[in-house]
C-alpha cells in the first residue's frame, strides 16, 4: 500500500507541475470579443480602437505609442473567456490613456506579448495557463479628424 501511495503522489506531483506550466498561445477573434456585453458596457463609445492596419480617419494629432500587459484569473473560465477579459482590461487601460492625453482613438494596435509584435485586424494573441491568462498590446494614441 505504501508503494502505491508513493507512486500515486509522484504521478500527481508530475501532472500538477505540468498543469502549472501551461502557457498556450491562442489567437482569439477581436470581433467576438467586442460583441460581448462586458465590452459594450465598459468601453467608452467615443474612444475608437483600430487593430493592425485597419482603416481610420486622418490623424490630426498623435500622443505617442503605449503598451500595456494585463493578466486575469483563468480559474473556472474557458480560455477564450479569460482571454477576452484580459483584452478588455488592456483596452480599458488604453482608453484611459487616450482620454488623459486628449485623444479619441487608439490605432495600429498589435499584440505585444513578451515584446514580440503580432499584427492582425481580426485576432489578438493571448497566453492561457491553468490559473492565469494574459494579453499584451501596443497602440498609438491619437486624435482623429472628424
Amino acid at each position: 500500500m505504501r508503494i502505491f501511495t508513493a507512486l500515486l503522489a509522484t504521478v500527481l506531483l508530475l501532472a500538477s507541475s505540468q498543469a502549472y506550466s501551461r502557457n498556450d498561445k491562442l489567437m482569439i477573434s477581436i470581433q467576438d470579443a467586442f460583441e460581448t456585453m462586458d465590452y459594450k458596457n465598459k468601453l467608452d463609445p467615443d474612444i475608437k480602437f483600430y487593430f493592425g492596419e485597419q482603416k481610420h480617419a486622418k490623424v490630426s494629432k498623435s500622443y505617442g505609442v503605449y503598451s500595456t500587459s494585463k493578466k486575469t484569473n483563468a480559474f473556472n473560465k474557458s480560455d477564450e473567456e479569460a482571454c477576452r477579459w484580459a483584452l478588455l482590461s488592456a483596452l480599458i487601460t488604453m482608453q484611459k490613456r487616450a482620454i488623459n492625453e486628449g485623444g479619441n482613438a487608439v490605432i495600429d494596435i498589435v499584440s505585444y506579448y513578451d515584446r514580440r509584435v503580432s499584427s492582425s485586424e481580426t485576432e489578438f494573441e493571448c497566453h492561457a495557463g491553468t490559473f492565469m491568462s494574459g494579453v499584451a498590446i501596443q497602440g498609438k494614441v491619437v486624435k482623429l479628424a472628424k
